[in-house]
């Protein structure tokens, strides 16, 4: 009798002093993965404009329409101009200024995000696009990649990604490609992977060589008849189809197996759209221009999902940096961030649990691809303004196109502050 007063009186005290929100809040807790899987899918040239869950309507990505449904889409999700200097940013979590050394490189001096979640006991692969390390093919080891399916090791490949493929496989050019489509077999391999791995924590990381041109007939492809650039975007539309259609096999085998509670799967572009390309975006038209700083050329999409975590059906207005990825990887996993070096990505993986977090006040892009005619440039910018190194200043959300120059003499005083803001930014970052 007195030892089941005192347990009675004891759970009395726990709720007087958590409240029933705490004890819910710790049954909440108690579902949520602590090491989740991670499964990162980038599109290569695939702008915001391009995917319908933002209000796209020249394509079909019914596949990424329902992850974003299932899950979270983020606004102002914000790559580079380009896909070197973007992956380089998104595997160290740091600005192209501290590590960026010239085109289809990755200094060896690097830890990436797979480097770290390797170190914390994840099985980690990547297939798809590398262009970091010409002719090394033990640099994807080197970047703690455990196992690989990699096309572009040097410029000579360029044309070697779709029909009759010319893959290396953990090292060696595969063999018997002949007929057959590259991203088959890569999907084919992301999907073994998974199903090997499927009782122990993995990290895919799934950068798609799809839609960058050229853009080619992929399986199930109809020939339209008219004007050249008319086909050009039918095989564009045909080749974000496809990409939709990867993005639902991954999630499609997760279900199968059980493991969409336990996995992260996160969904994204590279950069802009190819300048050549035109879409429709809630009734405007939007060229795409990749390869430029501009809103076209640098704002992406970014779904994520991760099934009893992060909210179903939001949309973040949030500003998300490409440097970002990995010091969320690292919070969500408690995997230990690379030592040594600056990381300049802001965490949001409060954000993901649905908790409001402590998100950016503006997103910084150093660009200096050091190849072709691109020229060099560096902006910050917050949810509306962007002010570029050379000064020039632009109301981005009114003139996407940045057209016309904020001029210094009669500004308003919400534009003066976000100049000053943002100068304080490029000032802070040499």
């Amino acid at each position: 009798m007195w030892n089941r007063t005192i347990i009675e009186y004891g759970l009395i005290l726990i709720l007087l002093t958590t409240g029933p929100s705490a004890i819910a809040q710790s049954k909440s807790n108690q579902k949520q993965p602590t090491r989740p899987n991670i499964v990162v899918i980038l599109a290569d040239d695939l702008g915001y404009e391009t995917i319908g869950c933002y209000g796209g309507t020249s394509y079909q990505t019914p596949a990424i329409d329902r992850m974003a449904a299932a899950g979270m889409r983020f606004n102002n999700a914000y790559a580079h101009p380009l896909c070197t200097p973007s992956r380089v940013a998104l595997m160290t979590g740091r600005y192209n200024f501290r590590n960026y050394t010239s085109f289809g490189e990755l200094d060896k001096r690097e830890k990436t995000f797979a480097n770290m979640l390797r170190d914390a006991g994840y099985k980690t692969c990547i297939a798809g696009k590398w262009q970091l390390s010409i002719g090394d093919f033990q640099a994807p080891f080197h970047f703690g990649f455990e196992e690989y399916l990699l096309w572009n090791f040097g410029q000579r490949e360029f044309d070697f990604r779709y029909w009759d493929p010319r893959f290396y496989l953990n090292g060696k050019l595969m063999a018997d490609t002949k007929g057959k489509f590259g991203p088959d077999i890569m999907a084919d391999f992301v999907a073994d992977f998974i199903d090997r791995h499927k009782s122990e924590p993995f990290f895919v990381y799934y950068p798609l060589v799809l839609p960058h041109d050229p853009w080619i007939e992929p399986p199930g492809y109809q020939k339209g008849s008219g004007p050249e650039n008319e086909e050009r975007q039918r095989k564009f539309a045909a080749m974000v189809a496809y990409v939709d259609k990867m993005v639902g096999r991954v999630n499609d085998q997760l279900n199968r197996l059980g493991l969409s509670e336990k996995t992260l799967v996160i969904f994204a572009g590279d950069n802009g759209t190819n300048r050549a390309l035109i879409s429709n975006l809630k009734g405007q038209v939007v060229r795409g221009d990749k390869g430029h700083p501009t809103d076209a050329g640098t704002h992406v999409p970014l779904v994520i999902k991760w099934k009893g975590v992060a909210p179903a059906g939001t949309t973040r207005d949030d500003l998300i940096d490409f440097t970002d990825f990995l010091p969320t990887l690292s919070a969500i996993t408690n995997a230990t961030l690379p030592s040594g070096v600056v990381i300049d990505g802001k965490s949001f993986a409060p954000q993901l649990r649905g908790q409001k977090g402590s998100p950016r006040e503006w997103v910084f892009c150093h660009y200096d691809p050091k190849w072709a005619d691109f020229k060099f440039s560096r902006h910050a910018q917050d949810k509306r303004y962007k002010l570029y190194h050379d000064g020039s200043f632009f109301d981005y959300r009114q003139d996407p196109l940045e057209k016309s120059l904020i001029a210094k003499q009669g500004m308003t005083s919400e534009q003066l502050k976000a100049r000053v803001k943002l100068q304080h930014v490029l000032d802070s970052l040499k």
